[in-house]
């Protein structure tokens, strides 16, 4: 919100600066007035192009307002879901007539829905402040296939649950610039997602390969795959696509992901056909020392 803030106060000083009629001004006036009581604006039809240059720029703050009060309705609506299905369940077991069978079944879907608010407030916290800046971590030189192999640990019962195998194809270590638990964390974000959306039985294939400045990190599954139309998408905050949007999910995770990727100066892509499964390369800096 400070850079709303400061956008405001540069369109202030810009009426104060313009030197024109007082309805010139006052119509501004107006339109700053209507943006900051949150009512629709009435841009000023005028040739003058000092007074279209600080329209455009109410504009902009307007557009920026809505995308923040969005994400943040969006936020509050993850998290007040899964609340209620919490207070859902507390309320079936003071049945009662309710069978213990059932009473277990439902403490356990309650323990599930409460690690999904502490995993969705970690990622939230973590999230902003990395988006703020707040959150700094150095980038190393450091071996790459621990790292992936650490990450495939930690997602490992994940996949063994669906009976989902993940291969890891064989290559020669290298060092990457890079951040090891923030980079394992990226990583995971695009296994689980893998994992979540592929069938039973299948396989995730993770390949590495070396080119002049970067090394790709490959992750290939089998998964119900992705629409074109949703591509530029999927790593934007809180997009969940509609083909998921009866599973469970924030839309957190593949934006957090892109966000670690890009404070190591790093990247990821995806390309996808629906029904045919996707394949995800994450890219990481090489490092000019001798591997």
């Amino acid at each position: 919100m400070l850079v709303l803030f400061f956008a405001i106060c540069m369109i202030i000083i810009s009426i104060i600066t313009i030197k024109k009629s007082q309805n010139t001004c006052d119509e501004l006036s107006l339109m700053l007035n209507q943006l900051l009581e949150g009512k629709e604006v009435s841009y000023p039809d005028t040739k003058d192009t000092r007074v279209s240059k600080i329209s455009y720029q109410v504009k902009k703050v307007k557009d920026m307002i809505e995308i923040e009060v969005e994400q943040s309705k969006s936020e509050k609506e993850a998290i007040k879901s899964l609340i209620s299905n919490i207070t859902i369940y507390c309320e079936l077991l003071e049945n009662m007539n309710l069978p213990t069978s059932k009473k277990v079944e439902f403490l356990q879907k309650m323990k599930n829905q409460t690690f999904k608010i502490d995993w969705l407030l970690e990622s939230l916290f973590k999230m902003t402040k990395l988006e703020d800046g707040v959150i700094r971590f150095e980038t190393e030189e450091l071996m790459i296939k621990d790292t992936i192999v650490q990450s495939i640990s930690t997602v490992f019962n994940k996949a063994e649950s669906k009976n989902i195998k993940i291969n890891l194809e064989t290559f020669s270590d290298i060092k990457l610039f890079h951040n090891k638990k923030w980079t394992i964390e990226a990583i995971v974000n695009v296994l689980e997602n893998a994992i979540k959306y592929s069938p039973s039985d299948s396989i995730i294939t993770i390949s590495v390969e070396k080119m002049e400045l970067y090394t790709k990190i490959i992750i290939k599954d089998e998964g119900i795959g992705i629409d074109s139309k949703e591509l530029n998408n999927i790593f934007k905050r809180f997009y969940r696509s509609k083909n998921v949007e009866n599973q469970n999910g924030t839309g957190i995770g593949l934006y957090l992901t892109r966000l670690i990727l890009e404070k190591e100066n790093g990247n990821i892509i995806v390309e996808s056909k629906l029904g045919r499964g996707s394949c995800f390369s994450i890219f990481l800096q090489n490092c000019k020392s001798l591997n």
